[in-house]
C-alpha cells in the first residue's frame, strides 16, 4: 500500500521521563514523547503531538515536573515553524 509523506519523530530522556512515570505510572504509555508530522492529499502538512496540559490532565502528573516533558511542545512549534518556511 502506498502512504502519503508521514513521519513519526519520537523523543524523550530518562532522567526527565522517569520521575514523571514514578509519580504517574500510567504516563509510561505516552512516553517517550512523540510528534506525528503528515502531509494530507491536497499538500497541507499536520502535526499531532500530545500538549504538556493534556497529559497533566490525563495522568494527574504533579506542576513540579511539568517542565521535564515542556520540550515536547517546544519542539512541536520548531517543526511547526520549519514547515511554514519550507
Amino acid at each position: 500500500m502506498k502512504t502519503l509523506p508521514t513521519k513519526l519523530l519520537i523523543f524523550g530522556n530518562p532522567k526527565a521521563g522517569t520521575p514523571l512515570m514514578l509519580a504517574a505510572p500510567r504516563l509510561a504509555i505516552a512516553l517517550p514523547l512523540k510528534i506525528l508530522v503528515r502531509e494530507d492529499i491536497l499538500g497541507k502538512v499536520w502535526i499531532s503531538y500530545n500538549t504538556g496540559e493534556y497529559l497533566q490532565k490525563r495522568h494527574g502528573l504533579p506542576q513540579g515536573l511539568m517542565q521535564n516533558i515542556a520540550i515536547g511542545e517546544t519542539l512541536a512549534k520548531n517543526v511547526a515553524e520549519w514547515q511554514r518556511q519550507r
